[in-house]
């Protein structure tokens, strides 16, 4: 494996589910270990509540202040805060503010940048998305949505 550079000018920005992910490093740049990505919630925005089958993940807020649903139980996290979401765990995030926020996401293994990627294809249809075949990208990735 070859040590990486990515330039800020340079990363790939997708959207899906009322996010921004900017994909600084991906699974073929780290031998599989880990994609690494900057992700950008509008105020209102976050995920459905989910697991993953595959990655733990694990978020640092840069800015703002983030709601987190562990397990059944809400927490606030500020910028500075680390949060971690081991595989198989119910979990997700949502912006209760009145200003964007952004973390600092990693997900391991690799693999979760490859969902987004084709979750964005299908929220950038003319027509918005197909919420049935969102759902189906996502099950094929090992991401399971689920009730609160």
């Amino acid at each position: 494996m070859d040590p990486v550079f990515t330039r800020s000018s340079q990363a790939r920005v997708f959207h899906a589910f009322g996010e921004q992910m900017t994909l600084l490093l991906d699974g073929g740049q780290t031998g599989g270990q880990f994609t690494s990505f900057v992700e950008v919630t509008q105020p209102g925005g976050g995920p459905p509540p989910h697991r993953h089958d595959c990655e733990d993940e694990w978020f640092y807020i840069l800015e703002g202040r983030v709601s987190f649903l562990m397990e059944g139980e809400w927490i606030e996290a500020d910028a500075g805060d680390t949060v971690f979401a081991p595989r198989g765990k119910v979990h997700t995030f949502r912006n209760d503010t009145a200003t964007p926020t952004r973390m600092l996401i990693h997900a391991a293994p690799s693999g979760f940048e490859q969902f987004f990627i084709e979750a964005a294809a299908e929220f950038a249809k003319p027509d918005g998305p197909d919420v049935p075949a969102a759902i189906a990208i996502a099950e094929k990735y090992g991401i399971h949505f689920v009730q609160p």
